[in-house]
């Protein structure tokens, strides 16, 4: 124990996984969101303490983790549920790691690789406006809603956690600052937005400004109250918030009878994405509307629509580069396919003594016609003996 201690170790080498993973949800519970935090203790108390919790924290391998994979998947739990499980458990090692209280991280690596992403269904432009379209009649709410999804490129959640103080119409502006979420489907919260990058300004085009000017209350907006579900852009008539679930529900039959593919409110916002970018606006200008953390994250999502954008790069290089070669020759310079390049030539002094095939000969006729053009006398009748050769560098080839 002393030793321990004096590297850094202080914990009970009989401590449990039940009790260490009750212990670290404990902590998180001052840093996760509520939402995280109820996914993280269904797997701790469903999955991972029945199956881990009897083991020595200190006994834990990879082995064990293994095998609870393979018991789940036999029993037909989803791949990516069961990866999220295995995820929440590296998580909570990782931390013990982090604490020395572990020398390594048994569920590194993941025993299930993450799976591949669903091939998702976009709405194309004229799908959106037929739908729209019959929003506009069948449920003008929506219809406000989905303009604004899909004109700013907002979460669903950032929608529903819009308050009216953060709109501002004049300035054609609204701040992104909280998000709406459910627990376990049933308590809704006010939390802040998934990443820091998101709590930022949005602008707003003339046609969200319409459909938020629909949602605006008659007359002077009243003092809030300290209620943060009070004062919501999108609410039922009532003033209480919209339930995410029953939104979605309620989308999806919308879709099916304004007979466009059936997506959900998540997909709007890569709606939002798809046009600007195939429209060719800079990829640096649509991340920063779409609020992303970095512009890499934008071109992971939509590596399938910056291919054309790459082609479309190179190409304007080959046009600049050739209407500037053009200009400088005053006709077209053709650099493709490559000449082929002449051989360089080598001087035979410089052969090997060993590589001579004929002999010296010293004698020169006074009839033979190198007597009289001795400059023109070929090299078998002036070849030097091999041992009158000299060595001479290459490094003049």
């Amino acid at each position: 124990m002393l030793e321990g201690e004096a590297g850094g170790f202080n914990a009970d080498p009989d401590q449990t996984v039940a009790d260490y993973l009750t212990t670290w949800l404990e902590a998180k519970a001052l840093t996760l969101k509520p939402t995280t935090l109820v996914r993280y203790r269904d797997y701790v108390t469903h999955d991972l303490i029945p199956a881990l919790g009897t083991l020595r924290l200190d006994d834990l391998g990879y082995r064990h983790i293994a095998g609870f994979a393979r018991t789940q998947l036999n029993t037909g739990r989803g791949r990516v549920t069961l990866h999220r499980c295995l995820a929440t458990l590296s998580s909570a090692l990782g931390d013990a790691v982090r604490q020395r209280r572990l020398a390594h991280n048994p569920a590194k690596p993941s025993v299930l690789p993450r799976p591949p992403a669903a091939e998702r269904t976009i709405w194309t432009p004229e799908e959106a406006a037929r739908f729209l379209r019959h929003c506009h009649h069948a449920d003008p709410l929506m219809a406000d809603f989905v303009e604004v999804l899909i004109g700013t490129g907002m979460r669903k959640g950032e929608a529903l956690g819009l308050h009216w103080a953060d709109v501002h119409l004049d300035e054609q502006v609204l701040y992104v600052r909280y998000t709406l979420s459910a627990i376990n489907n049933s308590r809704l919260v006010i939390t802040t937005p998934k990443t820091r990058s998101s709590k930022n300004w949005v602008a707003i085009s003339p046609r969200v400004a319409t459909a938020l000017t629909h949602q605006a209350p008659p007359g002077p907006a009243a003092p809030q109250p300290d209620d943060p579900l009070s004062g919501l852009v999108f609410s039922r008539p009532d003033g209480q918030p919209l339930r995410p679930q029953t939104l979605l529900d309620h989308f999806k039959r919308l879709a099916a009878q304004a007979k466009v593919p059936i997506i959900t409110l998540h997909d709007l916002r890569h709606v939002a994405a798809t046009v600007p970018i195939t429209a060719g606006i800079p990829l640096l200008t649509v991340s920063k509307t779409l609020r992303h953390s970095t512009v890499s994250t934008t071109a992971n999502i939509y590596s399938h629509l910056t291919r054309q954008a790459a082609r479309d790069a190179v190409e304007a290089i080959d046009k600049a580069l050739t209407k500037a070669d053009t200009g400088h020759t005053g006709g077209i310079r053709r650099h493709w396919p490559p000449r082929p390049r002449p051989r360089p030539h080598r001087d035979h002094r410089n052969r090997p003594h060993h590589l001579w095939k004929r002999t010296y000969s010293p004698t020169i006729t006074a009839t033979s016609p190198a007597a009289s053009r001795p400059q023109q006398a070929t090299a078998t009748t002036l070849r030097p003996p091999a041992s009158a050769t000299r060595k001479r560098p290459l490094s003049h080839l």
